[in-house]
């Protein structure tokens, strides 16, 4: 499947319609694979691109509306990481309005502040107390990562 078939398919998924500033978040998001990203990182991103490339720019308010429609449509998720900013990356195959299939661990950079999702890092068994009832649960490693290290 091409990005532009990707694109589509994930706004169908999702429920969405297709718009400019819709298309252009998801291409960023495809284009990171497993990172993620701030909303702030994406506004300088495009930003950036609009500056270089003469490209319309991205309205803020719009880009974080977006950021949200697409996190309520199961397209990105909460990506938390030791920085205290929120940050999103692409949601899995799995992922529905009603249901994030997100229980990966995330891995943030010390160095360069790069978030990653880690997929093939999954919580392991937590066995609560008697009337316990988890709700949420994150799991955060840090240290250097694979470029930094290099």
């Amino acid at each position: 499947m091409n990005l532009e078939e990707r694109i589509s398919h994930l706004l169908k998924h999702g429920k969405l319609r297709t718009t400019n500033t819709r298309r252009r978040v998801l291409k960023e998001f495809l284009a990171l694979g497993n990172i993620a990203l701030s909303g702030g990182e994406l506004e300088k991103v495009f930003r950036d691109r609009a500056e270089e490339n003469g490209e319309e720019k991205m309205d803020r308010i719009t880009l974080y509306r977006t950021l949200r429609t697409f996190e309520e449509a199961g397209i990105i998720h909460q990506a938390v990481d030791t920085s205290g900013k929120m940050k999103f990356a692409l949601c899995s195959e799995d992922c529905t309005t009603d249901h994030h299939e997100d229980s990966h661990a995330h891995f943030h950079c010390k160095n360069c502040e790069k978030t990653v999702c880690l997929n093939h890092v999954t919580f392991p068994v937590i066995n609560l107390p008697k009337n316990f009832q988890l709700q949420d649960q994150q799991l955060v490693l840090s240290g250097i990562c694979d470029e930094c290290a290099a």
